[in-house]
This record gives structure tokens, C-alpha cells and sequence, in this order.
């Protein structure tokens, strides 16, 4: 199973800016899957954020477009969500994840968006 290691979140005031980061520990075929990042608040189940296709093709919840960059980096296995204008309801844990509900998961990361 691959290894998912995240980085970033923290707290942010309102308005403000997050980046997360998840790299992949293991030698895959990284560029064949589809990555990207799912939240779960608390009491809710757990939602795709945003994701990216092996063809690039990308896909976001709706109350985050606009505001959410995902991206990804195929020889650095990596996978990276830009967050601008966050709002309380973004807090969430964040999961970065590679092959869709079935595949792999990082550990979690809390994003708390609070003045």
C-alpha cells in the first residue's frame, strides 16, 4: 500500500491562505492515478475537496471553486491544494488520497479557519 505523507493546515483567520501538501513515499506509477484531497468535518461525512485525473482533467466541490487550486507534480509524486478566501465552513480534516475511495489515504491534516 502506498504511503501518504500531508503537510500544512493549521489555524487561519477568515479570508486568509492555506496550502497542503501530500507526498507519495513509495515507488508507483504515480502518474496513472488520480489524486487529490477529501475533507471530513465534524459530524459530516467525509467529501471530495478537489481531484486530478492522470489526464489532468480536474474536478471540485462546488463551494470551493473559485477559491481551491489542486495540483499535482508527477516526478515529484506529489499532490498540493492551494486555499485562498478560506471560510469557517472549510474547517475540516483534510485527507489527501490516490486511487479514489478504494485507494490510499494520508494520516489527516486539521484545517481550522476561526478569527
Amino acid at each position: 500500500q502506498v504511503q501518504l505523507v500531508e503537510s500544512g493546515g493549521g489555524l487561519v483567520q477568515p479570508g486568509g491562505s492555506l496550502r497542503l501538501s501530500c507526498v507519495a513515499s513509495r515507488t508507483i506509477f504515480f502518474r496513472g492515478y488520480t489524486v487529490g484531497w477529501y475533507r471530513q468535518a465534524p459530524g459530516k461525512q467525509r467529501e471530495l475537496v478537489a481531484h486530478i485525473a492522470s489526464s489532468g482533467s480536474i474536478n471540485y466541490l462546488d463551494s470551493v471553486k473559485g477559491r481551491f487550486t489542486v495540483s499535482r507534480d508527477n516526478a515529484k509524486k506529489t499532490v498540493s491544494l492551494q486555499m485562498n478566501r478560506l471560510q469557517p465552513d472549510d474547517t475540516a480534516v483534510y485527507y489527501c488520497n490516490i486511487g479514489g475511495s478504494t485507494g490510499s489515504w494520508g494520516q489527516g491534516t486539521q484545517v481550522t479557519v476561526s478569527s
